[in-house]
């Protein structure tokens, strides 16, 4: 028999990596754009984006890694505290862990029979996956995520600075923006793809954010109305 495929044991780097290349399409598009609306030169635009690529990059990585240790700190501070209980009241958890099969559909002797069994193999691995809702697939690993973020943010941010190489400056917001699009429902694809969802749903969901986030910062470089040299 094969195994099965779980998309749940992709969502931690999943996760990092679609945000990453998501807020790299989008923020260094968006940027430029803005600058575009103001600029009569090709080199702030360039300049913008490479600029806002680094910085965007940077700010990723260090700002996963930061949230998800934070998360990684109460996990191993919820195990400590339960490691605790664990030694000073086994019966009180061991009733506590027979309570929680209860409440899932199983008869009270058998949930009892059950907490039992998983206490004498691992209590805390029991308390932590049924109690605590910490096992495996979920727990995080910063460095995983702040690299994959950083990693992705890259790979996102470096298609609107390359279009900007390239597309004609009077029309570089309309292409910028065509082009973004484009790439965000690409991403779009692949995520769900990877985490087995609705294809189509992603790439609306994922376009029309996107959309939104440039007409807005469109809007706000035409509203300055300054020109960029």
């Amino acid at each position: 028999m094969e195994n099965e495929i779980h998309y749940g044991t992709r969502s931690n780097w999943l996760r990092a990596a679609v945000l990453g290349a998501n807020d790299g399409i989008l923020s260094t598009a968006s940027l430029i754009i803005g600058v575009a609306a103001a600029s009569t030169t090709r080199e702030p635009i360039i300049l913008a984006g490479v600029a806002g690529l680094v910085a965007g990059a940077l700010s990723m990585a260090a700002g996963e890694y930061v949230s998800v240790s934070s998360q990684e700190d109460l996990e191993k501070a919820d195990l400590a505290r339960e490691s605790v209980e664990l030694k000073e009241m086994p019966e009180e958890e061991l009733q506590e862990l027979a309570q929680i099969y209860e409440k899932r559909g199983l008869e009270p002797e058998l949930a009892l029979q059950v907490a039992e069994q998983l206490t004498a193999h691992n209590a805390l691995e029991a308390h932590a996956r049924d109690e605590l809702g910490i096992n495996d697939v979920s727990k995080t690993n910063p460095l995983q995520a702040a690299l994959s973020s950083g990693a992705s943010f890259i790979f996102g941010g470096i298609l609107p600075v390359l279009v900007s190489y390239f597309a004609p400056l009077e029309n570089m917001e309309y292409v910028q923006y065509a082009f973004a699009v484009i790439f965000l429902a690409v991403l779009g694809a692949i995520a769900a793809k990877a985490g087995g969802s609705n294809i189509y749903k992603a790439m609306l969901r994922i376009s029309f954010w996107g959309t939104v986030a440039m007409a807005i910062t469109a809007l706000i470089g035409h509203w300055f109305g300054v020109s960029v040299a």
